[in-house]
């Protein structure tokens, strides 16, 4: 488990390095690690949405054209922004850790 929750970290670091990802605090407290995290958390969890219903068809007479391809994206954000809040997968905690840790060191990631 503690190998999976390593490749999960590296994974959001090197996700954060897109221009599209929440960026971790250079320095600040402990509230804006915790702040940073969960933004992380909820963008990992916004691409893991995103993925899944990109999968699924739409055979409703409600579902699918122009309008929900524009507003799917934010839908999936704000999912990902109360999975998060709620406390999500748990990287949050994890993540709180790692960028308190990184603060620490001088930004060294090793």
């Amino acid at each position: 488990m503690e190998g999976f929750l390593d490749l999960q970290l590296n994974t959001a670091t090197h996700a954060a390095r897109n221009a599209d990802a929440p960026r971790i605090p250079a320095s600040g407290t402990q509230g804006e690690a915790r702040e940073a995290a969960e933004e992380l958390e909820s963008f990992f969890l916004s691409q893991m949405l995103a993925a899944m219903f990109a999968q699924t068809e739409q055979n409703s007479e409600f579902g699918g054209g122009a309008g929900e391809k524009a507003f799917s994206g934010l839908l999936h954000e704000e999912y990902a922004k109360v999975m998060a809040q709620s406390g999500g997968l748990g990287l949050a905690d994890r993540l709180t850790t790692e960028i308190l840790r990184y603060q620490e060191d001088g930004g060294d990631l090793s």
